[in-house]
């Protein structure tokens, strides 16, 4: 998203467009004015949208300037952990994702999509922490859940893929280690060109965890490799998550 998302003929405007999906209706969702966010990241715009559907409001954070490289947009999907995003816990890897993805979209342009509702892959917070009890009693992520009668991932992205169509954002290069995604999102018609990885260096609390994803789910980590270290911005905070 460019400055120039807040004229009347950007993609930007909240009007809904055509969404690329074939035989369904586009998902039905609104968005607001575009505002500029300064943050310990750097310069961004943000609007807020609304899923007409559930309710829910997720907030685009994209970097004012168009990608200097000809390349796909950078696009970052990240679902909501309270636990990481805000209290840093190391139980997982989301707080330190969200940090690493917000620095390569200030520096490379792109949009990171805050989903709201997507707790614990979409949960919720209480039974988040249930699971975090069968966890420490023995279990992992995926049993967890299983224990109480709930999915592995419920999230739905339907919601989504309609913002980033409305936003113009038809082709992105998908800032994730999860292949999962990039199915959904071409599913709902969103093309994802490359996946761009967005692993961080593990911790001894979440390491269980990770391979758990890596594992179970599929998800493309290296973990016993060497990853590049996690920019650190402003106070040197340590951000954790746990739900790419």
């Amino acid at each position: 998203m460019t400055a120039a998302a807040a004229s009347d003929d950007s993609p930007h405007n909240g009007h809904r467009k055509s969404h690329p999906m074939s035989g369904e209706a586009p998902h039905p969702v609104s968005g607001g004015p575009v505002v500029q966010l300064p943050t310990a990241f750097g310069d961004f715009v943000a609007q807020a949208w609304t899923d007409l559907v559930t309710g829910v409001e997720h907030l685009a954070v994209s970097s004012p300037n168009a990608p200097t490289d000809g390349k796909a947009p950078l696009v970052r999907l990240h679902s909501e952990c309270l636990t990481g995003d805000v209290f840093g816990s190391y139980r997982c890897d989301c707080g330190e994702q969200l940090a690493f993805a917000l620095e390569l979209i200030r520096d490379n342009g792109g949009t990171l999509l805050y989903l709201r509702g997507q707790e614990g892959r979409g949960i919720g917070l209480a039974n988040k922490i249930k699971a975090y009890a069968l966890q420490e009693a023995g279990f992992d992520t995926v049993e967890a859940n299983e224990q109480l009668g709930l999915p592995v991932d419920a999230r739905c992205y339907k919601a989504a893929a309609q913002i980033l169509a409305e936003m113009g954002l038809h082709e992105v290069r998908l800032l994730s280690n999860n292949p999962d995604k990039q199915n959904r999102l071409a599913k709902a018609g969103v093309r994802v060109v490359e996946m761009v990885p967005t692993e961080v260096p593990s911790r001894e609390q979440n390491i269980r965890y990770l391979r758990t994803k890596k594992d179970r789910m599929e998800h493309r980590l290296l973990l016993d490799t060497q990853v590049a270290p996690v920019p650190v911005v402003a106070s040197e905070t340590p951000y954790d998550h746990e739900q790419d």
